[in-house]
């Protein structure tokens, strides 16, 4: 619930500082005459970029469920099915946090933590990554999983998320209201914002997505560094978590649904869009230690 209120009180400070900036400039007084209203400017992008990045986050535990056909292990039906329980419980209470759910899911290897609240929380593994791994790989893995819990790692990207999703609605229409007014200077038009408005917003949307996204990805890359370290610490060793990653780093790794990708123990290879960092920089950070 603190990082929950730490989202709403961001996403309102980010508000209000981009209010006081565009008065301070005198930015605010030219659109205002020109029929920009700040204010409702500020709710509406406070109420899209926060509202929904909660909703994602809400309904995270859900969609991953649904979107990977995970199967909740409430009995387990097996010694292995049994022993991921057991592992998931050992380090849920290593690290202070509520049980979270455990489910298995065909695919290649791969695993992957999600929920609103570290205290019901959903930790899920593939098929491909218990038939590929050695079951102190696995351990590994599931430390990897429970620490994102621990650290709060969905609500810290939901966090970073709204606020980015704040500033690119804010800014493109700030900035396609300025368009608009030069390009319609002279013009008796009073009936609203003109095409300049709509193409500039709709183009600066597109820009600032791609930059904010390459900001969010960032943030994603050190997380999975602290992960990486949750683990070592949870396990009481860096060795297996070392040995886990080189083994994802010789292995196809598994495809989870673009959404979920970020949470995933392994990403996509696009450098600046990345949600994970090389497996070959994870294992040297591990080292060093």
């Amino acid at each position: 619930m603190k990082r929950i209120l730490l989202l709403v009180l961001t996403n309102i400070a980010v508000m209000a500082v981009l209010l006081i900036t565009t008065r301070i400039l005198g930015v605010d007084r030219f659109l205002t005459a020109n029929g920009l209203d700040m204010t409702a400017l500020a709710v509406f992008s406070l109420v899209i970029g926060f509202g929904g990045a909660f909703i994602s986050l809400l309904i995270s535990k859900p969609m991953a469920k649904f979107s990977t056909g995970a199967r909740v292990i409430n009995q387990p039906r097996t010694a292995d099915e049994a022993w991921i329980v057991e592992t998931v419980r050992r380090f849920a209470d290593k690290a202070g946090i509520g049980m979270p759910e455990v489910a298995i899911y065909e695919g290649a290897p791969n695993a992957f933590a999600t929920g609103a609240f570290k205290n019901s929380a959903l930790v899920a593994v593939s098929t491909g990554l218990l038939q590929n791994m050695t079951r102190e790989e696995v351990e590994a893995v599931i430390g990897h999983e429970v620490a994102h819990i621990a650290n709060g790692d969905m609500v810290t990207m939901t966090l970073i998320q709204g606020v980015m999703n704040t500033f690119v609605v804010f800014l493109s229409r700030v900035i396609g209201y300025i368009v608009d007014s030069f390009l319609r200077r002279g013009s008796d038009s009073q009936g609203g914002p003109g095409i300049g408005y709509f193409v500039t917003t709709i183009v600066l949307d597109i820009i600032l997505g791609f930059l904010a996204a390459i900001i969010v990805a960032w943030f994603s890359r050190q997380r999975e560094f602290r992960a990486d370290a949750g683990a070592a610490q949870l396990m009481g060793r860096k060795q297996p978590m070392i040995n886990a990653l080189a083994r994802l780093g010789g292995l196809q790794p598994g495809e989870l649904p673009k959404g979920m990708q970020a949470l995933g123990i392994t990403g996509s290879l696009g450098k600046l869009f990345s949600t994970h960092p090389p497996i070959e920089e994870r294992i040297a950070a591990l080292q060093q230690l």
